[in-house]
């Protein structure tokens, strides 16, 4: 089991630094991925297309952010050869700049969406259960990073677990949207929009539940991401610390 004092346990006191460093990085990109998706929500809602064309300006930068971790986790492999839970930290890390940087694509996504509607007329449904689903995968990304910083397998658990919560929450709100859009057909082009920004929410759900199923890889040294939930239940809970 690895926990936050094993990241100073190397002789080598650069060695330490080097992984607190890019631990770091990976952090500071999270909440910056995070404050992208709570801002693409409320300039969608807010219908601020300014606040939204912030939030695609910022993809690039997010993209960068990315790229210099995953060079970082590459001159840790070359130089020091890792082992172990700092291999599992190493790799953690390179994987779960991934989900980050596709959870802002999705971001983007969003934001581009309510650019578009701002200019022809806010939806005339959706908005709640966009709202509603943007507070939760909110939650699930900041818990998922607060469960990397901690190195908490509890807490990246019950990520995953809520991950079917939206997944539910989602189909229902589609039916309801398709269901409306066969009443008053001079609605489709508008609430397809929200469609697809209840799906982009969706798939940042997906990527919040990957990061925490990565966490729960690196404190527990198993590969739970083709595992059912029971399963990756009995891995976390079932193990004595």
């Amino acid at each position: 089991m690895i926990n936050k004092d094993s990241l100073t346990h190397h002789i080598s006191q650069q060695f330490n630094a080097e992984l607190e460093e890019v631990r770091s990085h990976l952090l500071a990109m999270g909440g910056l991925v995070e404050k992208q998706v709570n801002d693409a929500v409320t300039a969608l809602i807010e219908a601020d297309s300014g606040l939204a064309q912030q939030v695609r300006e910022i993809d690039d930068q997010i993209n960068q952010m990315e790229t210099n971790i995953d060079e970082e986790c590459v001159r840790i492999l070359a130089r020091r050869q890792p082992a172990a839970s700092d291999l599992r930290l190493i790799i953690s890390i390179s994987k779960s700049v991934i989900d980050l940087e596709r959870i802002g694509d999705e971001a983007s996504k969003i934001a581009k969406r309510a650019i578009e509607l701002c200019e022809t007329g806010e939806a005339p449904r959706g908005y709640v259960e966009v709202r509603h689903i943007g507070d939760q995968v909110r939650k699930m990304v900041q818990q998922s990073l607060d469960a990397f910083a901690r190195f908490d397998a509890d807490l990246a658990l019950s990520v995953a677990q809520y991950d079917k919560t939206v997944d539910r929450e989602y189909k229902t709100a589609l039916r309801e949207l398709v269901t409306y859009m066969m009443e008053d057909p001079r609605a489709i082009s508008r609430v397809l929009s929200i469609i697809w920004v209840l799906r982009s929410l969706e798939r940042i759900g997906d990527h919040a539940r990957n990061i925490a199923e990565l966490v729960i890889y690196l404190v527990r040294g198993t590969d739970v991401r083709h595992m059912g939930l029971a399963r990756m239940q009995e891995e976390v809970q079932g193990k004595a610390d």
